[in-house]
């Protein structure tokens, strides 16, 4: 993959908000980390709790811009530590705007 489609769908994604947080799933954490190999992009999302009701559309606002740059997209969940859920729930007080 030629580094242009590489920061687009790393701007690509860095740029996805939140729908009730006014944040990118990127500052508050929920995407962890991005692995792009060839055409391949795996995300690996961290979710403050298991089995969140929007973990699907949170991964689907993710996937959809990935595929239409012509990506193929996987994808990990995992739990934030305590550290992380912190620093997520501090973020979510102070940019909540509600769905």
């Amino acid at each position: 993959m030629d580094e242009i489609l590489k920061e687009q769908i790393e701007d690509t994604i860095a740029s996805v908000m939140h729908p009730a947080i006014d944040l990118s799933l990127t500052t508050l954490g929920i995407v962890k980390d991005i692995k792009i190999v060839d055409n391949k992009v795996n995300v690996t999302f961290a979710f403050p709790f298991p089995n969140i009701p929007i973990a699907d559309q949170l991964i689907n606002s993710i996937k959809t811009p990935v595929t239409n740059l012509g990506a193929e997209f996987s994808y990990q969940v995992v739990v934030m530590t305590e550290e992380e859920r912190q620093r997520f729930l501090e973020l979510e007080a102070s940019a909540w705007k509600g769905l």
